[in-house]
């Protein structure tokens, strides 16, 4: 019996060595567990529990006039054109939204454009879990645009609510100079932080692709800032810039202590567009050749001058009186006849 009994023993020692992946379920082991440290990090910033990736550069601030004298400078050398037909204008031109393959600031780190601009402009912000510091799940954004403060929540029906705006609207961009640049930098462009803000959702749509000579921020602190940025991307990209754009970014920018450029003042007797004056230099004549001689000019011909007729003082009478006195009358048509002379008006005049 004591030979059994061990038997038995050692029959149930070896069923209880089953491993712990191959035991069954039981009613405690599908029960839920209570909140480990692992899973409380979900709602904590990324920050204390995930590897934080490079943020962004700082937007500079623009509010007096070294600043607003180095954005005149740079406005003052880009090209001054009309707007060019928006024909042929694509959102998909400039590559796929918020890419992370360019060249850019932020680019290949790892985090699309759109979390790299909300990671620099929120504060307070708690990282979607698992997403190696990228995505933003909650944040508080200052928006510079409206000066208001707007909470910001990943989700479908609440993302809107901050938006990235194109500072340089890319339909704008197209009609000033981007469809001459290679498909690349106009991926670039797309996507440099140079070029993008986070703001309010309704603002952005607001604003559309309108320039500066259409739409500046609500908030008036901003203005000088936002146009210094318009400035300093289309420099960059080799675009231009309106007429009435130039106008408006640099009123702006004057309102910050910007110098304005002198505009030449031209005098009344200036011809404001000279003209060009040509001369044509004097023929060359060969050696040996004797000069050519003058041209004849025949002189002026005389001109006929009607001798003067002078009526010496007379005193009338009749011509009979004059014969028998000597005299010799005129006729008419001869020298001399004058009508004051001829009293009857015989055609013949008589003088004493």
């Amino acid at each position: 019996m004591a030979g059994g009994l061990v038997a038995v023993l050692v029959a149930l020692g070896t069923i209880g060595a089953v491993t712990e992946d191959e035991k069954p379920a039981t009613v405690a082991d599908t029960a839920p567990a209570p909140p480990s440290t692992t899973t409380m990090t979900v709602t904590a910033p990324a920050t204390t529990t995930e590897k934080a990736l490079p943020v962004a550069t700082p937007v500079a601030q623009v509010t007096a006039a070294p600043g607003a004298n180095a954005a005149m400078t740079k406005l003052n050398a880009l090209a001054v054109k009309g707007r060019a037909p928006k024909t042929g204008y694509d959102r998909g031109l400039f590559g796929e939204a918020w890419t992370d393959a360019v060249s850019v600031e932020g680019g290949r780190n790892g985090c699309d454009t759109r979390n790299d601009i909300l990671r620099r402009d929120l504060t307070q912000i708690v990282f979607k879990a698992g997403s190696q510091g990228c995505a933003v799940q909650t944040g508080v954004l200052a928006d510079p645009y409206t000066g208001t403060s707007i909470d910001f929540l990943r989700g479908q029906d609440t993302s809107s609510a901050v938006q990235i705006d194109h500072v340089v609207a890319l339909s704008d961009a197209w009609q000033k100079g981007a469809q001459q640049l290679s498909p690349a930098k106009r991926i670039d462009f797309a996507n440099d932080p140079r070029n993008l803000q986070a703001t309010d959702g309704p603002t952005n749509q607001q604003k559309s692709d309108g320039d500066a000579a259409t739409w500046l921020p609500p908030s008036k602190s901003y203005r000088c800032t936002y146009v210094a940025r318009q400035v300093d991307v289309k420099s960059a990209y080799q675009l231009w810039v309106t007429q009435a754009e130039k106008d408006a970014i640099a009123s702006v920018l004057s309102s910050c202590g910007a110098t304005m450029p002198e505009t030449p003042v031209i005098a009344e007797t200036e011809t404001a567009t000279p003209i060009p004056r040509t001369s044509t230099p004097a023929p060359v004549r060969p050696a040996n050749t004797p000069p050519p001689a003058p041209a004849y000019t025949p002189p002026p011909e005389p001109v006929y001058t009607p001798p003067a007729v002078v009526d010496a003082p007379v005193s009338y009478a009749n011509c009979s009186a004059v014969r028998a006195a000597g005299a010799a009358p005129i006729y008419a048509g001869q020298p001399g006849y004058s009508s004051k002379l001829d009293r009857d008006g015989d055609g013949v005049a008589c003088e004493t």
